[in-house]
């Protein structure tokens, strides 16, 4: 679920979830088998990125998750 807080068009919404499933598969070997819930953590202003599925939009979200994901998947340390 991507709220209309973080992108207000549905088509962006949507591209930002098909980069969440592409992503996470990409992780799927390293992370514990279970549901995840992905929050992002930057807004995707209309003004910033014009067109819904530019390259630009589909890299500054694929960045971000790749940072979330790689911080998900290494191991805990336990003191």
């Amino acid at each position: 679920m991507v709220p209309k807080r973080w992108a207000r068009r549905a088509v962006t919404r949507n591209t930002i979830k098909r980069q969440i499933y592409t992503v996470s598969q990409g992780f799927a070997a390293r992370l514990p088998l279970a549901a995840h819930v992905v929050r992002l953590r930057t807004g995707f202003d209309r003004k910033q990125f014009i067109s819904a599925t530019s390259e630009h939009l589909k890299l500054a979200v694929r960045l971000e998750l790749e940072q979330l994901f790689e911080r998900a998947s290494r191991p805990e340390v336990v003191a």
